[in-house]
């Protein structure tokens, strides 16, 4: 069985990624089997965090696996001076894949270059966030029916979002157009526009936030300011609430459109959104559970056909009993 690492998006070829998504559909069919049973699966997170921490955790649980690790490096020998390498090449004496969450942009690379064991980036400072984006890429295709020519909107905070900027690599393959709505201070690094660029993708600029601007988005997707990415606090301050998502800003947007957020949100959407028929942003992250299953499998060398002629698929009922 041939392993992978997973730790950009931008390395995966179009065939690659719609195999993935493939992967995925077979998961969220059957989330619960034994696919991994025997597997022990390492979380080791020294960076804060929910949703990615207990999806990765959930979706090792689900496929038989048994999880170690930790969710603060303060509970580590990180807290007594280790290196990362040493910490690596301990945890890979006891884990048969790592799922690793950095502050520091490339330690994901640095990881997968010391540890013997597959690699999965959970997210290194504000660079990468491979898993997320696929489970994105997952919630487009499924309510878009495709990922192809689509208008995707991205608000909010496109200068430390390491979601979007994953998005934009993953979707230079399905010819998009995007829009990037930020303001000054937190708009598209110049390298991912070079990107676009580069790879011939279209996308506009903007600066303000209304209604009548996203009446041709199939996809607004929205971010919220990260205040730990700040050194200036007062900066933070002047954009923490410069766009917010309201009920009555949707009356006119088009039928299929999907409203997507990585989450944890803050107040870029108001809570009347919530249950308006456009929002997704909460199916969006239980998708997350299905696509970091299929990452998991992918990385341990177990393939689609392998997914299709699984025995091991337990019932719901029996697998909560």
């Amino acid at each position: 069985m041939e392993k992978h690492h997973f730790v950009t998006i931008a390395e995966l070829s179009r065939e690659e990624i719609l195999y993935l998504l493939r992967m995925t559909e077979q998961f969220e069919r059957h989330p619960n089997r034994e696919l991994l049973k025997g597997k022990v699966v390492a979380t080791l997170f020294f960076e804060p965090s929910t949703r990615t921490r207990l999806s990765f955790e959930t979706a090792a649980n689900r496929l038989g696996a048994n999880v170690i690790g930790f969710s603060d490096a303060k509970d580590s020998s990180v807290s007594k001076g280790e290196t990362l390498k040493d910490t690596l090449l301990m945890v890979s004496n006891y884990a048969d894949i790592i799922v690793m969450r950095h502050h520091i942009e490339g330690a994901a690379q640095y990881a997968c270059e010391i540890a013997p064991v597959p690699i999965v980036n959970a997210g290194d400072g504000s660079h990468m966030h491979p898993s997320q984006c696929l489970l994105d890429l997952y919630s487009i295709y499924k309510t878009q029916k495709t990922l192809d020519n689509l208008n995707i909107y991205l608000v909010g905070d496109l200068k430390y979002g390491r979601t979007v900027h994953s998005l934009i690599m993953a979707m230079r393959h399905f010819n998009p157009t995007f829009h990037f709505v930020a303001p000054k201070e937190l708009s598209m690094p110049m390298e991912y526009k070079m990107y676009c660029q580069e790879h011939h993708i279209q996308y506009q600029e903007h600066t303000a936030f209304h209604e009548k601007m996203f009446l041709d988005a199939d996809i607004l997707y929205m971010t919220r300011v990260q205040k730990e990415r700040f050194s200036d606090l007062m900066e933070y301050e002047r954009v923490k609430n410069i766009y917010i998502l309201k009920n009555d800003m949707l009356k006119n947007v088009k039928e299929n459109m999907k409203i997507l957020h990585p989450l944890p949100r803050i107040n870029e959407i108001s809570y009347d959104v919530d249950d308006n028929p456009h929002a997704y942003y909460i199916q969006q992250a239980q998708n997350g559970l299905y696509a970091r299953e299929a990452i998991f499998c992918h990385c341990l060398g177990i393939t689609l056909e392998d997914i299709q002629k699984d025995k091991t698929i337990i019932d719901d009922q029996k697998h909560l009993s």
